[in-house]
């Protein structure tokens, strides 16, 4: 990688855009760079590395803290550009981060985002490739090979920090070379083989908890035997290897205990079933002879009840033959009872019509009554004509009454008519005056609307000019006094600013520490350090002032933008109100506002008037129209009331004859038909009651022929021997059942087993009940206890096969955790194999350490005159400590080998020199033999003699070499007289700027 040319623009202590020609430095090899403190040297090369990563060196990226320049203007955008080639490639990056800026519109900032652009010389132009920040630091990245922190300490060798790295403890210089060799990847195989050695003990664990739970629900299924007692549960721990040898023997006692109690038990069981079945016979044999025993009393008994009921079947056997033959002449009583009730009723029904009949008819028969009734329908027929005469002769006078309305509203109307068309001719000329009227406001209207806007928008932006002249005298006022303020903050800061750099020395003094490099110019000893004078000014108190100098300045920014924008609206405003005053605008726009509002509320009637006009009109049409059809209506009503009143006459004289006393035709229509009816009813009845008299003579004489059949001497006692049938049914089951009991005593007192058992003593059931249970429970426990053994010894051997199981599972799970755990521990360094107690990652980065001081002792035999050599040293530490990454130096004088904490300032400065060079060397060849033409050496020269400084810089000088440029950030003086190419930062009130010395270059 080679540097060729670096630009920013309000970066750091740059105000205004500074570039450095990297070409023109690197073409002696060495060049300086070099300033006063603060000026901006160690910027250049955080420059270099915020171009090349998008940050600056982790010391330097403090939270808060910004890239930007305080000297810049606030609209000069801060920017970083970095010309070089890394892989054979010629790249150009530029970055910009993320800032404020003043807004293009208004006022106040806005943020502008971070900005990343790669670009590619092809030999002939430019090329763009990206403007992703991911995209632009994964490709520079694999172009160098080396992260940001690598970068840092190989490219940008900080002296200050070998320095430490030789004094430091072997954990720091672990963490250093971690960072520099991404042995992150050992860490992790530390990390794996950690987690893999705990994760297989607690499978193995797991597993052994799994193994002693089995061997629990072993001891629970085994029970509390002899035996078992006598072997007792293993009480190993999880983890034990002797734990599976002594569950399967303890197991294997179990079940062959187990087994002999199975074995007795079958046994016992055989026994006590032979006598439960003993006792069940017995205890079924009582029952059975205690059964025959009380079947015999019971038969007894009620072959004596059924004697005693003789009497009474002999009486129900009467009755039920009596009930039979009383129910053949049922049927003939129920037809003679029917045949009197309808006779009856029939009777009470003729007397009644017979009522109602004139007494001319009372004692008539049906044949007189027949020929009245004929008489009377041919009467009614007749008054058919007559009732349709008489229903037109009343529609007849209806229609008259409605033809007289009719006249009277006629006449009504064509009055109203007649004088509405009267005044017809001064009703149209008056509407037709309004309609005229309207149109020539609705004129006027339009006229002064055309007046009214225009003069409106100049009232408006007359009194918008009146407002702007009142804000632009006030934003006047108050320029001149932020104006005055502004002058005063800067004069006071820069005053600050001159009394601080007078007493600049004091404040560099303050941060000295004994011991340690001052920054300045490197010495360790610092015997009289500057102290500050009365009425010192520090840091703060200058930014203070610096912040209200800036606060001031926005302020007055502010206040010119405003007073600016408003009289450019005055400007406006004015161009839009023309000449006239506001009060004559004011006065112009009241008076054509009241005229047009007059306007348009006349115009507003318009088309009121114009729809009144043509409503007129057409109601005259409508009403000339109606006034000649009134006419024609009148004539046509007279005509047809001189027909309605002949018609009606003749109708009257036809109706008088058919009425006789009645005062209406339908009155005399309903005294016919109640007459017909009368007649009817009563010759109906008549009709009925003759013929119920002879059903019911028939019926009587069916009743005495069927009592004689029956065997009854009268009608009389045929009708109380007749019984209901639901009677009749329960005399018969009463003597069915007394036939069946008589059938099953008869066969009951046959059997011969019944007889025997009454033979002999009564038996006792309950005794051999009892018997037979206590036998029962005695063979239940019996196979209670072998089911409980079989359980017991199915559940041993099933619990003993899983435990079988297990343990076999367990054996590979405990060999895979002894293996891992003796890498595990081997890598950690815990284990007793490892002698040195190295851990992995300390082990790979001893090798590295090992390469680096190999690669540093060429160079610091050269800078000591070939004293010193740089070794590293594996030893074991002292007490608990881990070894690997101690880091000695030969003195080649003494013979002796002692630790690099012990060297002097300059010894330490060359050890460290030669430190960051070998480790350069041996980075880069770490990340791919990338080739770095460019390196930079910052501070630690002020330490070294002449003799010293002149050995270091032949070291330096060597490397151009392998071509490479060094360039070397320093303070000392005698420096600028050995090199030539110098880059000079040169501090100022505006902002630092950059100076070339070097062939070819003008700074």
């Amino acid at each position: 990688m080679r540097l060729h040319r670096l630009a920013v623009t309000a970066f750091g202590p740059f105000a205004e855009p500074q570039e450095v020609d990297f070409d023109a430095l690197s073409g002696a090899g060495i060049f300086l760079l070099h300033g006063p403190t603060g000026a901006g040297k160690t910027s250049v090369l955080d420059a270099v590395c915020y171009a090349l990563y998008g940050s600056v060196p982790g010391s330097r990226q403090a939270p808060g803290t910004s890239l930007r320049s305080d000297h810049a203007a606030a609209g000069t955008p801060t920017e970083v550009t970095l010309e070089l080639t890394a892989g054979g490639r010629r790249l150009e990056i530029t970055r910009r981060p993320e800032q404020d800026r003043p807004k293009k519109r208004g006022s106040g900032t806005t943020k502008d985002k971070a900005q990343s652009r790669l670009r590619e010389y092809d030999g002939e132009r430019w090329l763009a490739l990206s403007r992703s920040h991911q995209e632009i630091g994964e490709e520079i990245e694999h172009l160098l090979g080396m992260s940001r922190e690598q970068f840092c300490q190989v490219v940008l060798l900080p002296q200050g920090e070998f320095a430490r790295f030789l004094r430091a403890d072997e954990a720091a210089r672990g963490r250093l070379l971690g960072r520099l060799f991404d042995t992150r990847r050992f860490a992790a195989v530390e990390s794996l083989l950690g987690e893999r050695r705990r994760a297989a003990e607690a499978k193995v664990r797991a597993g052994d908890e799994k193994v002693l739970a089995t061997a629990q629900r072993l001891a629970q299924a085994a029970g509390d035997s002899a035996d078992v007692r006598a072997w007792p549960l293993p009480r190993h721990q999880p983890g034990d290897p002797g734990l599976a040898e002594a569950v399967r023997a303890w197991a294997a006692v179990a079940r062959c205990a187990a087994r002999e109690r199975l074995a007795v038990a079958e046994y016992a069981l055989a026994a006590v079933e032979g006598r439960y079945a003993a006792a069940r016979r017995a205890a079924e044999d009582a029952r059975e002879l205690d059964r025959l025993q009380r079947r015999h009393a019971e038969t007894l008994r009620r072959s004596a009840l059924l004697a005693e009921a003789a009497p009474e079947r002999e009486r129900v056997a009467g009755l039920l033959d009596r009930a039979r033959r009383g129910a053949l002449v049922a049927p003939a009583l129920e037809l003679r009872g029917a045949a009197a009730a309808g006779h009856m009723a029939a009777a009470h029904a003729e007397s009644l019509a017979r009522a109602e009949l004139p007494a001319a008819l009372a004692d008539a028969g049906v044949e007189q009554l027949a020929a009245v009734e004929q008489r009377l329908r041919e009467d009614l027929g007749a008054l058919g004509a007559a009732h349709r005469a008489e229903q037109r002769s009343a529609a007849i006078g209806r229609e008259r009454a409605m033809l007289e309305r009719e006249v009277r509203a006629a006449e009504e109307e064509h009055q109203e008519s007649a004088e509405w068309l009267g005044r017809w001719e001064a009703t149209r000329a008056a509407l037709a005056e309004r309609v005229d009227a309207a149109q020539q406001a609705a004129t006027l209207a339009e006229q002064l609307a055309g007046k009214l806007e225009p003069a409106r928008l100049h009232l408006a932006a007359a009194r918008r000019r009146d407002e702007l002249d009142a804000a632009a005298e006030r934003a006047s006022g108050e320029l001149l006094t932020v104006r005055e303020e502004s002058t005063a903050a800067r004069e006071g800061w820069l005053e600050l600013k001159e009394a601080r750099l007078r007493g600049i020395a004091a404040e560099l003094a303050e941060a000295l520490v004994a011991g340690e490099p001052c920054t300045v110019c490197g010495a360790e000893e610092h015997p009289a350090p500057a102290r500050p004078a009365p009425g010192h000014v520090d840091r703060a108190a200058e930014d203070a002032a610096h912040a209200r100098y800036e606060q001031a300045e926005e302020r007055r920014a502010a206040v010119e933008r405003e007073l600016a924008a408003l009289r450019q609206a005055r400007a406006e405003a004015a161009a839009a109100a023309g000449e006239a005053t506001t009060a004559e605008l004011v006065d112009l726009t009241a008076r054509l506002s009241s005229r047009h509002a007059a306007a348009h509320a006349a115009a507003a009637g318009l088309h009121a008037a114009r729809e009144q006009l043509a409503r007129a009109e057409r109601e005259h049409a409508a009403r000339t129209s109606h006034w000649h059809d009134a006419e024609r209506r009148a004539a046509a009503r007279a005509s047809r009331r001189e027909a309605l009143d002949r018609e009606q006459a003749a109708l009257e004289t036809e109706l008088a004859l058919m009425r006789g006393d009645e005062p209406s035709v339908a009155a005399r229509a309903r005294t016919l038909e109640d007459r017909v009816r009368i007649v009817t009813s009563a010759a109906a009845a008549l009709r009925r009651a003759e013929a119920t008299a002879a059903r019911l003579k028939e019926a009587d004489d069916q009743l005495a022929d069927a009592a004689f059949r029956a065997g009854f001497d009268t009608v009389d006692a045929a009708a109380d021997a007749v019984l209901p049938e639901y009677e009749r049914t329960a005399l018969q089951r009463r003597l069915d059942a007394w036939q069946a009991e008589e059938a099953m005593l008869a066969d009951r007192l046959g059997e011969s087993d019944t007889a025997a058992a009454a033979a002999v003593a009564p038996a006792e059931p309950d005794t051999a009940e009892a018997y037979a249970e206590r036998a029962a429970a005695k063979l239940r426990s019996a196979g209670s206890a072998v089911d409980a053994a079989r359980v017991r010894c199915a559940e041993l051997d099933r619990l003993s096969r899983q435990a079988e199981q297990e343990l076999r599972a367990l054996g590979p799970l405990r060999e895979a955790y002894e293996r891992v755990a003796r890498l595990a521990g081997l890598t950690a360094g815990t284990s007793a194999d490892n002698e040195r107690k190295m851990r992995l990652e300390a082990y790979v980065l001893a090798a590295r350490l090992e390469q680096v001081a190999a690669a540093a002792t060429v160079r610091l035999l050269r800078m000591s005159g070939g004293r010193y050599t740089l070794v590293h040293s594996d030893a074991k530490a002292s007490g608990r400590g881990r070894s690997g990454l101690g880091l000695h130096v030969v003195d080649a004088w003494t013979g002796s080998e002692r630790d690099t904490a012990t060297l002097s300032g300059g010894e330490t400065f060359f050890a460290s020199l030669a430190l960051a060079l070998g480790l350069a060397d041996v980075v880069t060849d770490e990340a791919g033999g990338m080739r770095l033409d460019t390196l930079f050496i910052d501070e630690g020269f002020g330490s070294l003699d002449d003799q010293a400084l002149d050995e270091v810089l032949d070291v330096l000088d060597s490397l151009r070499e392998r071509d490479r440029s060094v360039g070397i950030v320093s303070h000392v003086a005698d420096l600028r007289t050995r090199v030539q190419a110098q880059l000079e930062i040169v501090k100022q009130r505006g902002g630092s700027v950059v100076r070339h010395r070097a062939p070819g270059v003008r700074g």
